[in-house]
């Protein structure tokens, strides 16, 4: 039940329907609104107070230190009387957070305005309170600033390794000349070069992903013609590495009817980390026609993911704590944006590793049109 100032004997026509308007207008706002007078009880809230408070009535003249105790970000129990009775002016606040009874923890919007309470001569001086639950976007605003930490550092390594190199080649050509060393600097450089050219389009997609925006054109998939050239794309790395790359196709397998943009973009992300972290030995793909699709298999012989990493290889920004791992480029996004688009086509993964034996992705992508 909502309260509204007690009816005066002296009450207008007017007076009343202003006091019915307002009723109406505060029970029609989604945020939590709140009324105390100046001894800080409560006089006035609206149903959305029951809700972000956990409660399900609250009495008139209730004490607000008892109805809302708020804690600071270091969880220390905020003076919300104090608070209210020393604002002169509007003032808000979005570091407060409430505890309810089973332990979870809401971020809370509070503005606060002193206002003149009542009608005609009964008004007296009071406050308004208005709470909101900004949960939703005190996540969003961590994670961005996470997010913008993290690319900035990760953008900034290749980006001074290339200028390291071309500042180099520069240096040996005017000293020497040596053709050899130049091309070494400048390959290195175009390697940090195309590294962030991969980050870029890991970020581009991760972004459409976040905000709904990838959109699915299903089309048949010649699988092998994919596959194929797939290989011809990773084979001069892996020669210069000395591992070697193969395919292994199903002759009975057929079309597939999936989104040859997404499903090429997901296989790529999983070679490339199996090349990627293969020293010795051999990565090799196999496509097996299901009934419901078709069933590729990444596997490599390379540095293996401990049973400790394997639930986190899929999350934002991983980078194992493995010193194997970080000799080589990456940026932690390529397996977050694969999981995001193996959603995205109803696809699943399945994932089996060993230190210093290998890993195998099985990916198992179904026909779109038969789901």
């Amino acid at each position: 039940m909502t309260l509204m100032p007690k009816k005066t004997t002296k009450e207008t026509d007017n007076e009343r329907l202003e006091r019915q308007r307002l009723t109406s207008l505060i029970n029609s706002m989604a945020d939590a609104v709140v009324a105390v007078d100046k001894q800080c009880k409560v006089v006035l809230y609206n149903g959305a107070t029951l809700n972000i408070l956990d409660v399900n009535t609250i009495k008139e003249g209730t004490s607000l230190s008892g109805l809302l105790k708020p804690i600071d970000t270091d969880n220390q129990p905020f003076d919300i009387v104090d608070f209210v009775r020393s604002t002169e002016r509007p003032t808000t606040n979005r570091d407060l957070r409430l505890t309810y009874a089973d332990g979870s923890i809401v971020n809370l919007y509070i503005s606060i305005a002193p206002v003149h309470l009542g009608y005609g001569e009964q008004g007296q001086r009071g406050y308004v309170i208005l709470l909101r639950d900004i949960t939703r976007e005190k996540s969003i605003e961590e994670e961005r600033d996470e997010f913008i930490s993290v690319v900035s550092h990760e953008l900034r390594t290749p980006i001074a390794i290339a200028e390291g190199n071309i500042g180099n080649a520069e240096f040996i050509a005017e000293k020497s000349g040596d053709i050899t060393e130049i091309r070494k600097a400048l390959k290195e450089a175009h390697t940090q070069v195309l590294f962030l050219a991969d980050m870029i389009n890991d970020l581009s997609t991760l972004s459409r992903a976040e905000r709904g925006k990838l959109e699915l054109e299903v089309a048949p998939i010649n699988v092998h013609d994919l596959l194929n050239e797939l290989l011809t794309g990773f084979t001069p790395e892996a020669e210069a590495k000395g591992i070697k790359i193969k395919i292994i196709i199903d002759p009975k397998l057929e079309l597939l009817q999936s989104s040859q943009m997404y499903v090429r973009e997901i296989l790529q992300n999983l070679i490339t980390n199996a090349v990627k972290y293969t020293k010795r030995g051999e990565v090799t793909i196999d496509a097996i026609q299901q009934s419901k699709g078709v069933r590729f298999i990444v596997k490599d012989t390379g540095i293996g993911i401990s049973k400790a990493d394997q639930d986190k290889v899929f999350d934002k920004f991983f980078r194992s704590e493995d010193y194997r791992t970080r000799e080589a480029n990456g940026s932690g996004l390529g397996l977050y944006v694969t999981i995001k688009l193996i959603k995205l086509i109803h696809a699943e993964i399945d994932l089996e590793s060993e230190l210093n034996v290998g890993s195998t992705f099985t990916l198992d992508v179904p026909n779109l049109k038969s789901i």
